[in-house]
């Protein structure tokens, strides 16, 4: 079977479910967060880590260097003092947004109807 690497130790076979490789790029707890959080422009690691709190500084470093593996996000460094570095979204990363957008709006929805089941229990 032949193989695509979306990133470094990342084989992948070119005949599986497109879903499959969706949630290999994207998937877990964090990731998507991180997206969803850089859809409106360039943010920095100490901004992801507000809008974040509950993820570690080290699962925070893991995933936003395996989304830039994949090519989704991009890493810039500028070279000032003190070191600031800033993350954004790739056109590829782009390309997720109506998903980021869609996961979102049923989010809010099921909360909405979960809230309104509670209250009719």
């Amino acid at each position: 079977m032949d193989t695509i690497t979306l990133a470094p130790d990342t084989a992948l076979p070119t005949q599986r479910c497109p879903i499959e490789t969706t949630i290999a790029v994207i998937g877990g707890k964090w990731k998507p967060m991180i997206l969803y959080h850089l859809r409106g422009g360039a943010k920095r690691f100490s901004a992801l880590r507000r809008l974040m709190p509950s993820v570690t500084q080290r699962m925070l470093t893991s995933h936003l260097r395996e989304l830039e593996e994949h090519g989704v996000i991009h890493r810039e460094i500028f070279h000032v003092v003190p070191p600031k570095v800033e993350y954004s979204m790739t056109p590829l990363g782009h390309s997720l947004t109506p998903i980021l957008t869609a996961m979102a709006e049923w989010g809010e929805a099921y909360e909405a109807s979960a809230q309104s089941g509670a209250a009719r229990r």
